[in-house]
């Protein structure tokens, strides 16, 4: 590193003055400021979660050029790039696999950028800083996990080896309306998304968009209890704490839709949505009765209304579900970093993820020759 550059680490974001920090990002909501300090001040991460903050920035002098969301973790949970069968493997052969550092947002499958920095040597800086930060610190290695493709590039010439794995996402080819949209279909399909719509719809309620003041504290009340219900099922707790919802009410209710299904004047499923500025991000789900097709309808076909409305290029459905295939939400490529200290084990993982990303890349084609688009339409 530059003489003239400073690398500091920061047990939590509160530390480091918002507008320095956001002046670096791209508008993601999730590396933003204040989701990474709803996360904190909730308690959502820190002490007894496996999910330490020790954020890095590289200032010059009282400028801050670049800066990393890290986390030193004890496990391999809430990451959704997962490396289980690795960590098995180095405990085998006699390493300790944790703590490791982990550059991602908590709990939050969606890329973004992770190395913020406008400059690309400042990011080459931050990927060699936290592989100096592991060697100090005893970790076993780096994972940067949901990056952007350009970010993915650079990670080779600082000895991080790049991962191919893949989500599912709506694409908005500039559509006016959902019809214009369920045109690009077959046919069968075309008239199977109605039915299931129409279906879903006939619930016996009604379905409301809530965001910035038009929600409110019973909003959130519901919301936990359908979040508690889906992460005791999904992960065995939930990851966030109430107070997280309460941060959100706070603090970014104008960078949330919540899309409610009420019967009888109570809300009975919600499917919460982050807005970015190009893309919606669909995060969680839940409900206290079941209503067929309902959660279909929540979390896919009103995210995509949603997107056409406001013009945004994409929808991100979150992790896993070929499900989400039939409607519409086509296989993308999603990438990551990956950098360990013992030589032996960097080179095995070499290998494997040589092999993993041709899987991959043939899985991605084929699953996109077997979505619903009339052929001519196929991406």
């Amino acid at each position: 590193m530059s003489l003239d550059l400073t690398m500091t680490t920061h047990p939590a974001i509160s530390a480091i003055p918002a507008a320095d920090w956001d002046g670096l990002g791209d508008g993601n909501p999730f590396t933003s400021h204040r989701f990474l300090l709803a996360l904190e001040e909730s308690r959502s991460v820190g002490t007894g979660t496996g999910w330490q903050p020790l954020h890095l920035t590289i200032q010059r002098g009282a400028t801050m050029l670049g800066a990393v969301p890290l986390y030193a973790k004890s496990h391999s949970q809430g990451e959704y790039i997962f490396d289980h069968a690795w960590a098995q493997a180095y405990q085998r052969a006699g390493g300790r696999y944790y703590p490791k550092l982990q550059a991602t947002v908590p709990f939050t499958p969606a890329t973004g950028a992770r190395l913020l920095a406008r400059d690309p040597a400042i990011r080459q800086a931050l990927l060699a800083g936290m592989c100096q930060l592991a060697e100090r610190g005893g970790a076993s290695g780096v994972h940067v996990t949901f990056c952007t493709e350009a970010e993915a590039r650079l990670g080779p010439e600082a000895g991080f080896l790049p991962r191919l794995t893949q989500q599912f996402h709506w694409l908005n080819r500039g559509y006016a309306s959902y019809d214009d949209f369920l045109a690009q279909l077959s046919s069968r399909k075309r008239k199977a998304l109605r039915k299931e719509r129409q279906r879903a719809q006939d619930f016996g309620g009604r379905i409301l968009r809530l965001t910035g003041d038009d929600l409110r504290p019973a909003h959130w009340d519901a919301f936990w209890a359908f979040y508690q219900d889906t992460g005791s099922r999904k992960w065995g707790q939930p990851y966030l704490t109430r107070a997280f919802f309460d941060r959100l009410q706070q603090d970014m209710r104008d960078d949330v839709i919540l899309v409610l299904a009420e019967r009888d004047g109570r809300p009975i499923a919600g499917a919460l949505n982050f807005l970015g500025p190009e893309a919606l991000y669909g995060r969680y789900w839940g409900c206290i009765e079941d209503h067929a097709f309902l959660h279909f309808e929540l979390c896919y076909h009103q995210a995509i209304d949603i997107a056409i409305e406001r013009r945004l290029a994409r929808v991100e459905a979150g992790a896993q579900g070929e499900h989400k295939l039939a409607r519409g939400y086509l296989p993308v490529p999603i990438h990551s970093l990956h950098w360990v200290r013992d030589a032996g084990f960097h080179r095995a993982l070499e290998d494997y993820l040589q092999q993993e990303r041709a899987a991959m890349g043939s899985d991605i084609d084929l699953l996109t020759e077997w979505g619903p688009f009339r052929r001519a339409d196929r991406v």
